[in-house]
């Protein structure tokens, strides 16, 4: 007879719906999550043995918490609304309540939110990303990236957004005439600053991530090549929500992808991220990819989301990806994992 208790999963997430109810428009509300990401992470975790809970946002927390309710674990998706530390509000709550939970903790979150910051962490690494200056005045663009050393072209996207958030055809930028205005447009649309970094003409990536510290792995590199209706500039904000009419994906195992599968895990592990998630890449005129940007909260739609898209491309199951991020994480905190899962 197994008399091992059944562990008590409580999700945390931001639900979309809910915020789009509330006025936020389509964009202001696309890191959010959808009724089916919830569904199937709570099918998942219970075809796996485990009970899962509903929780909501950061609020429904504060609320259950004083409650008294607890859980042995938290799967953790919530994206947060307010504040530059926003993804960092759910783990430092439980933190504080010494409630373990899945993905990285509040300081890579925060790291990898900004941009610029998490930039600075890798290079210190000794990881390759294109150079850039962080722009708060649009009217001393020019000077920021003249002192940065860049040359023109350059891409400019708010410092701190996901979901290709403020990513358009008009980043891409040409001459200087055109770099104050893009720097304006964002700076008023999103209230922070704008990063410019240094184009990269080569081939797009993003790889999937599993396990922490020296057990984190590549599950793959996806190649993201855009077709004839795409806006060409790169993975812009439009391109990636109607991505079935303008993006192909493709599994890569050529020496570039291997090359950007050893950046992104470097990167991964100079930022401290935890138990799974995605880092961007591009390649430079070389072919040699450099890091753009890490998502230690990378979306879990079964369908649409960037991961689980990968994952269906290495012949790994929706749920084998949840079994490894609970293997992870379980494992990582000291209690343990039902199903064998994926490796990390």
């Amino acid at each position: 007879m197994n008399s091992r208790r059944t562990l008590l999963i409580g999700l945390t997430y931001d639900l979309k719906t809910d915020y789009l109810a509330r006025g936020l428009d389509a964009e202001a509300a696309a890191e959010f999550d959808s009724p089916e990401t919830i569904e199937a992470l709570e099918q998942s975790l219970a075809e796996l043995g485990y009970a899962p809970r509903r929780i909501g946002n950061i609020k429904q927390l504060v609320e259950r918490l004083a409650a008294g309710d607890r859980w042995d674990l938290v799967f953790n998706i919530a994206e947060g609304l307010y504040g530059a530390a926003r993804e960092s509000q759910v783990p430092g709550l439980l933190d504080a309540y010494q409630i373990p939970y899945t993905f990285s903790g509040p300081l890579p979150l925060a790291v990898a939110l900004d941009k610029a910051l998490a930039k600075r962490v890798v290079a210190a690494a000794g990881v390759p990303t294109p150079g850039f200056a962080l722009v708060g005045d649009a009217a001393a663009s020019r000077d920021a990236v003249r002192a940065a050393g860049l040359d023109y072209p350059l891409f400019v996207k708010p410092v701190a957004e996901g979901t290709g958030k403020g990513v358009t055809a008009k980043s891409l930028v040409r001459q200087p005439e055109d770099l104050e205005q893009a720097c304006a447009e964002l700076i008023s649309r999103f209230a922070q600053p704008a990063l410019v970094e240094a184009y990269l003409p080569g081939r797009e990536f993003t790889v999937g991530i599993l396990g922490s510290g020296p057990h984190a792995r590549s599950l793959g590199v996806l190649e993201v090549v855009f077709n004839e209706q795409a806006e060409a500039e790169g993975y812009t904000y439009a391109n990636k929500q109607l991505y079935e009419s303008r993006v192909e994906y493709r599994l890569v195992d050529d020496d570039v992808a291997r090359e950007a599968s050893a950046v992104a895990v470097a990167a991964w592990r100079s930022l401290d991220c935890l138990d799974g998630g995605r880092v961007d890449l591009r390649a430079d005129a070389n072919d040699h990819p450099q890091f753009i940007e890490v998502n230690p909260l990378a979306g879990l739609h079964p369908v649409h989301s960037d991961l689980p898209i990968l994952c269906r491309h290495a012949g790994l199951s929706y749920r084998d990806l949840i079994a490894g991020i609970m293997r992870a994480a379980l494992t990582r905190v000291g209690l343990e994992p039902y199903a064998p899962g994926l490796s990390a």
